[in-house]
C-alpha cells in the first residue's frame, strides 16, 4: 500500500530533494535516448514527429506523477477537535457539530463516546486533532503526555467534599518536627486534627477561608510511623480520616564543640538535653584561675575545628578567642562549620566591631529583658501530648495540668537586621534567636540566658524543640545521598523512583523483591517507573542505601486523588497556553496541513506509463508503416 512517507522534516525535505534529482535525472536520459534512437534508426524505419513529441511529454508526466504519488500535496483543512469524557463526565454534556467525542475507561459506562483505552489511542484513530475539550475530572497520569501540544479547553469540576490537598514528608529525623499542610474542599467550618500513631491528639487547626490548613508535630523515635489526619465538619463530627505515613529516621548526631566562660544552669540543662538526644559534646568550660572543667583541652586551630560540625561558645569565650584562633574558627566557619554565640552579658566596642564585620548590627546589649512567649496554638489536650509520658524517674500523668510558660530573660539586642533569618521570636514579634550565612558556613546569635527555666516549668519539650532547631539549621550540612519517589505511590499506578543505579529493587509488603529498570531517557535524573500491586510500606533498595515509602490503597482519599488530577490538568494547561503564545503567529492558526492520499496519483503514474509501454511496442506513427 501506497501511501505519504512520515519521517522527521528535516530528512524528509532531504529525501524529497534527492528523489526529485533522481527522477529529473531519469527523465534526461530518457528523453535523450528517444531523441538518439530517432537519428540513428533507419530512414523508412524513423517515427513521426507527432509519434515522438508524445512520448517526449510522457516522461516528465510520468516522473512527476510517480514523485505526487510518493509525496502528495499538503491539504489543508481546519484543526480538529476532540470531546473527551474522563471521570465524573455527564452523559448530558452537549457535543458541538463536528467534534469527536471519545470516552476514556474512568468514565462510567453510560457516557456517550467512542471507548478507547487511552488518549495516544484516539489521537492515532483520529489525527488532526488540535483542540481536546475535556469533561469531567481530568486527565490521568497515563494520559498527559498524550495531550502535551495541544489546545486544552476544560471547566474544572467541583472537588467532593473532603480532603482535596495534602503535603506532607515522607522522612524526618528523631526528635525532629514535621508539618503538614493541605487544603479542605466544600467544609466551612471544618477542623483538621493530627494524630500521634498511640492515636494521642497531637495538634488541631481551623480552616482558613481559602480550605487551607497547617498542623505539626514531633517524631520522638526511629521507625516507620503511621500518623492519621482527621476530619471534623462545623458540628464537630468525623467527615473523613486518612493516614499519614511517615518514615522517622536516627540521623548522624552532629559533633559539637561546647566552649564556655563560666558554668551556669544554661550550660546544664543544654548538656542534659544533648545527652538525651544523642548528641555527644565536647566540653571544656573555663572556672577561673586557670583551672578548667569538661573534657581534655584541645587547640582551637584549624585541624580541630575540621573535626566538629558546631561550635556553641559564650560572649566570654569570644572576647578571649588569640587572633589566630579567631581566624581559624572563621576560617573554618567559611568552609561550612556552623557557630553558635551565646550572649548572656553585655558587648565590648572590639566585639561588637567584629559582629559588624560578619552582619550583625546588635547594639551594646547592656540591659537584659523579659520575654513572653506566644500563646501555643495547640489546646491543652494536644499539649500534653507533645509533652509526652515523660521519663522512668519523673513520669507524667495523662491528665496532668500543663504548666504555665515561664517568663524568660534576654540580652536588648538587634537580631531582625538585613540578611538574618529568625530561629525563635517572643509574643512581641522580636527575635531572640537567629542566624545568617558566612561563607558555606553559618553564624547564630542566642540571647536567652534562662532557658532552662522551660525545664524546671515541666516543658522540656519545649525546650528541646528551641536548641534542636538551633543545632538543625546551623550545624555544618551532611551530604546524604538520597533516593527519591516522585509523587503520591498508589496502588495499581505508576511511581517514578529516582537517583537509581543498576541492580535497584523494590521489597513488597509480602517481603517479594522486584527488579527495578532505569529508563535510558531520564538521563542523569536515573529513574524507573514502578507499579505497586499492594498497600503499604514498601522498601527502594540498591546496595547499602535503603528509602521506605508508603503506598495508598487504590481507593483510599478519593478527594486527594482527585484534587492531584485537577492540579496537574490545571498545569498542562498553563503549559499549554504559555506555548501557544510563544510560537510565531504564522503558527497561531486554526487551519491544519496534511499529505493528501496517494491512490489518485499512483493510478494516474499507473494509467500513463501503460499507454507509453503500449505506444513503444505498436508500430503506430512510423514511417515506414505510413507507406
Amino acid at each position: 500500500m501506497i501511501g505519504a512517507i512520515d519521517l522527521d522534516s528535516g530528512l524528509q525535505g532531504s529525501l524529497e530533494t534527492a528523489i526529485a534529482g533522481l527522477l529529473g535525472l531519469a527523465v534526461v536520459l530518457a528523453m535523450a535516448s528517444l531523441i538518439l534512437r530517432k537519428y540513428r534508426a533507419e530512414v523508412g524505419m524513423r517515427a513521426r514527429g507527432w509519434r515522438l513529441a508524445l512520448l517526449l511529454i510522457a516522461q516528465p508526466l510520468m516522473a512527476a506523477l510517480l514523485y505526487l504519488a510518493l509525496f502528495p500535496p499538503l491539504v489543508y483543512s481546519d484543526a480538529g477537535s476532540m470531546v473527551v469524557a474522563t471521570a465524573g463526565a455527564s452523559a448530558s454534556d452537549a457535543t458541538i457539530a463536528g467534534e469527536t467525542r471519545i470516552a476514556l475507561p474512568e468514565a462510567t459506562a453510560s457516557t456517550d463516546g467512542e471507548r478507547v483505552p487511552d488518549l495516544a489511542t484516539a489521537l492515532r484513530r483520529h489525527p488532526g486533532t488540535q483542540r481536546l475539550r475535556l469533561l469531567g475530572a481530568g486527565l490521568e497520569l497515563r494520559d498527559r503526555h498524550a495531550a502535551r501540544g495541544l489546545t486544552i479547553e476544560w471547566q474544572p469540576t467541583p472537588l467532593p467534599r473532603g480532603l482535596s490537598g495534602l503535603w506532607a514528608p515522607r522522612e524526618v529525623a528523631a526528635g525532629g518536627g514535621f508539618s503538614v499542610t493541605g487544603s479542605v474542599a466544600a467544609m466551612p467550618g471544618a477542623v483538621v486534627e493530627l494524630l500521634d500513631p498511640g492515636l494521642q491528639r497531637v495538634d488541631r487547626a481551623a480552616l482558613a477561608a481559602d480550605g487551607g490548613f497547617r498542623v505539626g508535630a514531633i517524631a520522638r523515635i526511629p521507625g516507620l510511623m503511621n500518623f492519621r489526619l482527621r476530619l471534623r465538619d462545623a458540628r464537630q463530627n468525623v467527615a473523613e480520616e486518612i493516614e499519614l505515613p511517615l518514615s522517622v529516621v536516627a540521623d548522624t548526631p552532629p559533633r559539637v564543640l561546647v566552649l564556655a566562660g563560666a558554668p551556669n544552669p544554661e550550660l546544664k540543662y543544654l548538656r542534659r538535653w544533648a545527652l538525651d538526644a544523642g548528641i555527644k559534646l565536647h566540653t571544656q568550660v573555663d572556672a577561673g584561675a586557670g583551672l578548667r572543667l569538661g573534657d581534655a583541652p584541645l587547640n582551637l586551630n584549624a585541624s580541630t575545628l575540621a573535626g566538629f560540625d558546631l561550635v556553641v561558645l559564650d560572649e566570654r569565650v569570644w572576647e578571649g578567642l588569640g587572633e589566630s584562633q579567631r581566624a581559624a574558627l572563621l576560617g573554618a566557619m567559611r568552609d561550612g562549620l556552623g557557630v553558635l554565640l551565646r550572649i548572656g552579658g553585655p558587648l565590648s566596642p572590639r566585639m561588637r566591631t567584629q559582629l559588624r564585620a560578619l552582619g550583625f548590627e546588635l547594639g551594646a546589649g547592656a540591659d537584659s529583658v523579659e520575654v513572653r512567649l506566644p500563646p501555643s496554638s495547640a489546646d491543652e489536650e494536644a499539649t500534653r501530648a507533645r509533652i509526652g509520658p515523660g521519663t522512668t524517674d519523673a513520669p507524667r500523668a495523662r491528665d496532668e495540668a500543663v504548666a504555665e510558660l515561664p517568663v524568660l530573660n534576654r540580652r536588648a539586642l538587634t537580631l531582625d537586621g538585613a540578611g538574618s533569618h529568625s530561629l525563635l521570636r517572643g509574643a512581641d514579634g522580636k527575635a531572640f534567636a537567629s542566624w545568617r550565612s558566612a561563607g558555606r558556613g553559618r553564624l547564630g546569635v542566642w540571647t536567652l540566658s534562662d532557658s532552662f527555666r522551660l525545664t524546671l516549668a515541666g516543658r522540656d519539650d519545649l525546650h528541646g524543640q528551641w536548641w534542636s532547631a538551633a543545632f538543625g539549621a546551623l550545624a555544618r550540612a551532611q551530604p546524604k545521598p538520597m533516593l527519591r519517589i516522585d509523587g503520591e505511590a498508589r496502588q495499581d499506578r505508576r511511581v517514578s523512583l529516582c537517583g537509581l543505579s543498576a541492580g535497584a529493587q523494590v521489597r513488597t509488603p509480602q517481603g517479594d523483591d522486584i527488579d527495578v529498570l532505569i529508563d535510558p531517557a531520564s538521563g542523569s535524573e536515573r529513574c524507573a517507573a514502578f507499579w505497586p500491586t499492594d498497600a503499604g510500606w514498601h522498601v527502594l533498595r540498591q546496595g547499602e542505601r535503603v528509602q521506605p515509602f508508603a503506598v495508598r490503597g487504590r481507593d483510599e482519599a478519593p478527594g486527594l486523588r482527585a484534587g492531584e488530577v485537577r492540579e496537574a490538568t490545571l498545569l498542562l494547561m498553563a503549559q499549554a497556553k504559555v506555548a501557544s503564545a510563544s510560537a510565531p503567529l504564522f503558527a497561531a492558526s486554526s487551519t491544519q496541513a496534511q499529505r493528501g492520499s496517494s491512490w489518485p496519483w499512483f493510478l494516474s503514474w499507473l494509467f500513463v506509463s501503460a499507454g507509453v509501454w503500449w505506444l513503444e511496442r505498436s508500430r503506430r506513427g512510423r514511417i515506414a508503416q505510413a507507406e
